[in-house]
């Protein structure tokens, strides 16, 4: 099983540790198991609780990794709930000092405390449903209201389009893109770089015309929730953009072509 394997990888650690005068924290280790809903409610019975030690650690719904919160089904809902509740704390505090501060300078606060919490890692969000990431686009909509001192009443694009906003859904494509970017110009790191394949360099497609773009390859998946992986979200992401941005290899003239034409394709009604 692999509660087994799992149970004697942690006696190795524990026991290469305890050789060097280390030791593991159990009051700080988590398990969880990841899954469909259904392959979840098969195991739900079963012991799947990890010995470290003298301490047993039962398994939990959520952990932390790098600041986001990781669902058993990867649902992320636990992680936008998070962020959201977060966000909308923040713009509270800033109302109450709006007027007193100007635009401007709560401009550059919700940048500061809203915003950047919005970005963080949002690749992680890539292939959700507009429903999952509507809360975080509520967000945004109120920082665009609390800046611009529209009502909630009004209108809430011309106001996104007056702060070049792009919305969350498009955000996030925009993280995919730049991660591609990075991978197309050789400054990514190796593992990230290994997730994809360009075109040019398979070796089928060497005498074809589709040889000579900038495209990548978008692996096949036998569930709507394998799309959802950097390794097809990413190319797919990439592979819409048109040939001139694929081929800039400046980053920063990158980021502002990517911007302009995401920008017009999100307000283009």
């Amino acid at each position: 099983m692999s509660i087994d394997r799992l149970q004697r990888c942690v006696e190795e650690i524990r026991h290469w540790c305890s050789s060097r005068r280390l030791q593991l924290n159990p009051a700080k280790t988590e398990i969880i198991w990841f899954g469909t809903p259904a392959n979840l409610r098969k195991i739900r019975d079963a012991d799947l609780a990890l010995h470290v030690g003298n301490d047993v650690i039962k398994p939990v719904s959520a952990v932390r990794d790098l600041g986001v919160l990781l669902d058993q089904e990867l649902s992320l809902k636990h992680h936008i709930n998070k962020v959201t509740s977060t966000c909308f704390y923040q713009l509270r505090r800033l109302k109450q000092i709006r007027r007193t501060i100007g635009p401007e300078i709560t401009a550059s606060l919700v940048s500061a405390f809203v915003t950047s919490r919005l970005d963080y890692c949002n690749a992680v969000l890539a292939g959700l449903p507009k429903s999952t990431l509507a809360p975080l686009q509520r967000v945004q909509n109120a920082a665009a209201r609390l800046i611009t001192g529209i009502s909630i009443r009004d209108h809430v694009t011309p106001a996104l389009q007056q702060l070049h906003w792009l919305p969350v859904p498009y955000r996030v494509t925009y993280k995919l893109c730049l991660l591609m970017h990075l991978i197309h110009i050789g400054r990514s790191p190796a593992y990230l770089a290994g997730l994809v394949t360009a075109t040019a360099d398979l070796a089928s497609r060497r005498g074809l015309r589709s040889a000579s773009s900038q495209r990548y390859e978008i692996p096949r998946t036998a569930l709507k929730f394998g799309e959802r992986a950097f390794s097809f979200a990413g190319p797919s992401a990439w592979n819409i953009l048109p040939v001139e941005i694929q081929k800039q290899s400046d980053t920063k003239v990158f980021k502002r072509q990517l911007k302009s034409y995401l920008f017009a394709r999100a307000y283009a009604s």
